[in-house]
Formats: C-alpha cells, structure tokens, sequence
C-alpha cells in the first residue's frame, strides 16, 4: 500500500508543502541526506494550532498539531524527491513544543508526529528524536518539527 492510500485510509491527504516564512529553502540535500526545515502545523498557509500546550492547548491538540506538521514533513519530502521511493528513512527528528511553564509532556506531544510517520512509513519511520520546550514559536505556532531523511544508495 501506498502512503498516500495509507493515508486516505485514515482519512488524510498530503498537502501541498508550505513555502518558507523566510530566506531558506524548505529542503536542502546533502549527499544522501536531507535536512527539512521546521515544519509549522500548516494548512493552507495558516497556523492552525496556535498557542502554548498546557494553557491554551490540550496534549492531544499538540498532538495533532505534531501529526499536522508531519504532514507538511512527509509533503516537503515528497515534493523534493518527486515521490517516496528513494527514501532510506526518517533518521532525527527535533520537535520543538510551545508549552506552558511547567508543563513536561513533550515528548507524549511528539508522539503525534512519530506515530504518523510509523503508520504511513512502516520500517522507514524509525527515527532519534528530541523534545524541546519554548516559550513561543514563529507564528505563535504550537509545535515545529525539524527533521533529517536519509536517500536509499543506488
């Protein structure tokens, strides 16, 4: 099964990969490895889950906004790559967390991100990863993931 029908079976499409809020390219490649710049929970140009998790968000709205970001993580790549095929897999990934004071969910936040790219990649998923608290985003945004894929060698 595809990742697109993987998706659609959940009732998901891939958007189209949001351009950069700044001066940067959204996928730059190095050798067999790409590095993805910090995707926002995007959709349609607007920050969808705004806001600090544990105030102003649920843990499971940030882990939406984590699984809407890997969305954008999974679009970047496919439109860098033209497709799926020669992705190795997801080697890190950082996700950084807008969260109230005191609040230490992070992780569990990211697992929204991470469960998404193990149902959609399968064996291509596995990936380190760090959790990082913020006081506020770009955009006001809940959650940014950084993310770096490895390129299969042909």
């Amino acid at each position: 099964m595809s990742i697109e029908e993987r998706l659609a079976a959940r009732g998901l499409a891939l958007p189209d990969p949001p351009k950069p809020l700044g001066s940067y390219t959204a996928v730059s490649q190095a050798g067999d490895l790409l590095f993805i710049s910090g995707q926002l929970p995007l959709r349609d140009g607007k920050v969808i889950w705004q806001g600090q998790v544990g105030r102003d968000l649920s843990l499971e709205q940030g882990r939406q906004a984590a699984e809407l970001a890997a969305l954008n993580v999974l679009a970047q790549i496919r439109s860098h790559l033209g497709g799926f095929d020669r992705l190795d897999h997801i080697v890190r990934v950082e996700g950084h967390v807008t969260s109230a004071e005191g609040w230490l969910q992070q992780p569990a936040v990211l697992d929204g991100a991470s469960d998404l790219f193990a149902d959609m990649l399968g064996d291509k998923a596995g990936h380190a990863r760090a959790a990082y608290s913020h006081f506020q985003q770009p955009g006001n945004a809940a959650v940014i993931l950084v993310v770096i894929a490895q390129l299969r060698r042909d």
